[in-house]
């Protein structure tokens, strides 16, 4: 009982017996987004704010700095202190998630201390965690051709004449590299082309190609600091990933990164040729909200939609209005916005058209309507300060007609699917891989094609040559070259571990083998693939901590502020519960307008940890 009077007397009230109001109606919140033009009146953005002229670091500032250090670390010292003696802030955060929650909460109040060029070179070091392993990472730089773009993007399409460049990468799992490889010397031999003898069955399940939009907040971060995202998702899918590198506010204001984005789309299906069904749009944060500013786009304007999307954490509505950018701002690692236009997101990405674009559908992705939009996997932890915008985008979505997948992760936080030493991270990932290899072509609105010589010739083209660079086992980066690449994997002998995890029984990890799995209960001699994803035993996942080289580095990143064991710090599976619309008896309306509107409120939203109900695809839920 002291214990408890302890923890609750450190964390507040952020610990106590949630309050029972009479909120809104998910309804009533819904309305105050049906009308571009109008804030909603929770909005947290002031529109008079204009862009400013930049920072000027002053010499009698230079003390700022050390008080700045020593608040960081003294709220460091007393969150660590906290975690080990009353617990931590969420009851499965281990002592990593405490202190990178610890070194990002407030970090906002001190922006006057830093410029635009400090920040991302601070979100630059995140491109020294080791990355996931075994995969081949091209670079690629492109001219952005004219294409007739029409609507919004009609004036920045009329500027282009060929001269500007655009670059990305192309990330390809190690295993799916060697197989199309192989394909690759079959379409080489003239009498193969000629008779078009082709493995269609082979062929079918490697023919996803994802365009990744890198998050960020507009303002920093790249497609190779996505890695722990691209790669992971390339490995678990199947897929070839193509990850674009658009320009970053505020040197470039909206609508130039839909511009840039929506080229790279054109380029991967009227150049590349790649047809639309077959590509499936992903991004993360920002990136998220551009993907979905993609599809608003295509559809608005007649082009043809790619056959799903995959949103982690999207951040969609810039007027900050709902109520989790207060509830979960003592655990999340966003730091809510300063007050001013300084470094302030909404303001750089925006410019001076804020007033004019605030509540734009291609910039507020919430304000938009989203019928005919193709199927989309949503993903959010309940402990992000995104997590209110993230439930109503589903819940309008699902309304409008869209088959959409909503999972929330019970104590995740914005975009955990980034940090690998949660396991939650790998759920996510099986998600994503059950969701695109299996899903999606029965839900989509066109089947996915085998993809023709031609295009394969494209992507060979573009994804093999002297630029490729090798992520080995221990997630260390080599730029090799083709031909050395060739000899190298010519060489590999394939690890019996690794192919056993992308058999049908075992799904794939992050790391090169997980000898402690034990067989799904789904797997059985018939060599067909679990409908439901399985986890990898928790146990299992403890043992091969401490003999993991990509997670025994992560963790040393942490030694200096913990003592904490490799199996401590580990997390067990997160349990994600199903959500239902009504309550307390758990139902599953087969339709949006079949389900009781009155009944639905924001309390509900709250504690949701799963969708489910609301469309065919959210119907399948599992629990973990």
């Amino acid at each position: 009982m002291f214990r408890d009077s302890l923890r609750l007397l450190n964390y507040g009230a952020n610990t106590g017996s949630p309050e029972v109001t009479n909120k809104p109606s998910i309804v009533n919140l819904l309305r105050d987004y049906d009308c571009p033009g109008v804030l909603p009146a929770s909005a947290r953005i002031d529109r008079s704010l204009k862009v400013t002229n930049g920072f000027t670091m002053k010499v009698w500032d230079a003390w700022k700095y050390p008080v700045f250090a020593f608040n960081r670390a003294s709220s460091l010292a007393l969150d660590v202190i906290s975690h080990h003696v009353w617990g931590p802030r969420r009851k499965s955060w281990g002592i990593e998630m405490t202190i990178i929650t610890s070194l990002m909460r407030d970090v906002s109040r001190h922006s006057a201390l830093a410029d635009i060029a400090m920040v991302r070179r601070v979100m630059d070091i995140g491109g020294l965690v080791p990355l996931p392993s075994d995969a081949l990472v091209t670079p690629v730089t492109f001219r952005v051709s004219k294409r007739n773009l029409r609507g919004i993007l009609e004036a920045s399409d009329a500027m282009e004449g060929g001269a500007r460049e655009l670059s990305g990468e192309w990330i390809i799992g190690k295993k799916l590299w060697q197989s199309l490889q192989s394909d690759y010397k079959s379409i080489r031999q003239p009498a193969i082309i000629n008779q078009e003898k082709i493995d269609y069955d082979l062929r079918k399940g490697q023919s996803r190609v994802i365009l990744y939009i890198h998050g960020g907040a507009y303002y920093s971060s790249s497609a190779a600091a996505q890695r722990m995202l691209t790669i992971p998702l390339s490995k678990y899918t199947n897929a070839r990933v193509f990850a674009v590198d658009y320009r970053l506010a505020p040197e470039t204001v909206f609508p130039g990164q839909l511009h840039d984005v929506v080229s790279t789309y054109f380029r991967l299906t009227d150049d590349l040729r790649v047809p639309p069904e077959n590509l499936v749009v992903a991004g993360d944060s920002a990136g998220g909200a551009l993907g979905l500013a993609l599809l608003l786009y295509l559809r608005d304007n007649g082009y043809t939609l790619p056959g799903g999307a995959i949103l982690f954490s999207p951040w969609v509505d810039l007027t900050l209005s709902c109520e989790s950018w207060d509830t979960n701002a003592g655990y999340d690692i966003i730091p809510t916005p300063g007050p001013n236009a300084h470094l302030h997101p909404v303001v750089m990405y925006l410019g001076e058209g804020l007033e004019q674009y605030i509540t734009h559908p291609y910039a507020s992705p919430l304000f938009g309507k989203f019928d005919g939009l193709p199927p989309m996997l949503i993903q959010c932890g309940d402990a992000e300060v995104l997590y209110d915008e993230i439930v109503l985008l589903s819940h309008k979505a699902s309304l409008a007609g869209v088959q959409v997948q909503l999972e929330t992760y019970e104590d995740a936080v914005h975009v955990f699917q980034a940090f690998p030493f949660l396991n939650v991270a790998t759920t996510a990932f099986l998600s994503c891989r059950e969701f695109v290899r299996h899903k999606l072509a029965h839900i989509q609105r066109r089947m996915p094609q085998v993809l023709d010589n031609f295009t394969e010739y494209c992507l060979e083209n573009d994804t093999d040559n002297d630029n490729v660079r090798v992520v080995r086992g221990d997630g260390v980066e080599t730029n090799s070259g083709w031909q050395e690449v060739q000899e190298q994997m010519a060489r590999e002998v394939d690890d019996a571990c690794y192919g056993e995890q992308l058999s049908p029984g075992v799904p794939p990890s992050w790391g090169r083998s997980w000898p402690d799995l034990a067989p799904t209960p789904n797997s059985s001699d018939s060599g067909l693939e679990p409908a439901t994803p399985c986890v990898p035993d928790a146990s299992g996942v403890l043992r091969h901590a401490a003999s993991s080289p990509a997670l025994r580095r992560m963790q040393s990143a942490f030694s200096a502020f913990s003592d904490s064991s490799a199996p401590q710090s580990m997390q067990l599976p997160t349990r994600r519960k199903k959500f239902t619309l009504s309550s307390p008896t758990p139902t599953h309306p087969s339709s949006p307008y079949k389900s009781s509107h009155s009944s639905i409120s924001l309390s509900n939203i709250t504690f949701a940890k799963s969708w489910t109900g609301m469309t065919p695809v959210a119907s399948t839920t599992y629990v973990v």
